[in-house]
């Protein structure tokens, strides 16, 4: 209610419950508590919980036998696909006539080093290169593409599969194989590649779990390669004419050498077990 107006005529002034109580005026409210944000003490708490999970499966999927699982995925999918594509029906077929040229050889390169990382049997495509593109063109084609297969094959072999396959090598011949490719790893390297007993494929993933160079397998690989790349290509680019004395030269050179490595390894042998 209002107060009464004062004897000097002045105005009356409300009472300050009486204000508080006439409509509109505005009532004072209490102070309601607002949620905790992401600023809060619940926010780092959830950042550190989801940081932990994040590093442990980083550590879970980075680890040594991850990585080589991943590689042997890998290796089995160029499996398939080349049990699917069959690209040994270039020898029947031909090359497609779409690319021709230097096209054509820089093609067959990247592909012949895919093909060796697929385990693509390495005499199947050097006649394969000779037949499509000759002695000189072919040797070149198979040469570059046998160094790229075997730098892929190295690199994956050293990023994927070293760290979970070196803690294995306990056994006697795989602890001399190790020792002979780290130590002394262009000669070995290229002893293998010079004798053709030996796996292209496993000469590759070998010398990558071991502790060998790159600039010593590149190059042990390059040049060891280059007598019987040379003579399967030259047996495939002659195939017309078996009985010339280049095919039988070529043959001649493939036969020699393997007989060789054969030897060799069969007098090794016992000195291999004795280390």
């Amino acid at each position: 209610m209002l107060d009464a107006t004062t004897r000097s005529g002045g105005t009356a002034t409300a009472s300050p419950r009486a204000a508080a109580t006439e409509p509109g005026a505005a009532v004072p409210t209490a102070a309601v508590p607002v949620p905790l944000t992401s600023s809060g003490p619940a926010g780092p708490v959830a950042f550190a919980g989801a940081a932990g999970l994040a590093a442990r499966c980083a550590r879970v999927l980075l680890s040594p036998w991850s990585r080589l699982s991943l590689l042997l995925v890998l290796l089995a999918a160029a499996g398939t696909s080349v049990l699917l594509f069959q690209p040994q029906r270039l020898l029947t077929h031909g090359w497609p006539p779409q690319l021709g040229g230097a096209a054509a050889v820089v093609a067959f390169a990247v592909a012949y080093g895919v093909g060796t990382v697929a385990f693509l049997p390495r005499p199947l495509l050097n006649l394969a290169a000779g037949a499509l593109f000759g002695s000189q063109f072919g040797l070149a084609a198979a040469l570059a593409g046998t160094v790229l297969g075997a730098g892929v094959a190295f690199g994956l072999g050293r990023m994927l599969g070293q760290d979970a396959l070196r803690p294995l090598l306990r056994g006697r011949l795989l602890k001399a194989a190790d020792g002979q490719l780290s130590r002394h790893g262009f000669r070995s390297m290229l002893a293998a590649r010079l004798f053709p007993g030996v796996p292209f494929w496993a000469a590759n993933y070998c010398a990558a779990v071991s502790r060998m160079g790159w600039p010593a397998f590149l190059l042990a690989t390059a040049l060891g390669s280059v007598p019987n790349t040379a003579a399967y290509v030259v047996a495939g680019a002659r195939a017309a004419a078996p009985t010339s004395p280049a095919f039988l030269i070529a043959m001649a050179c493939i036969a020699v050498p393997a007989a060789a490595g054969a030897a060799v390894a069969w007098r090794k042998r016992h000195h291999l077990r004795a280390r």
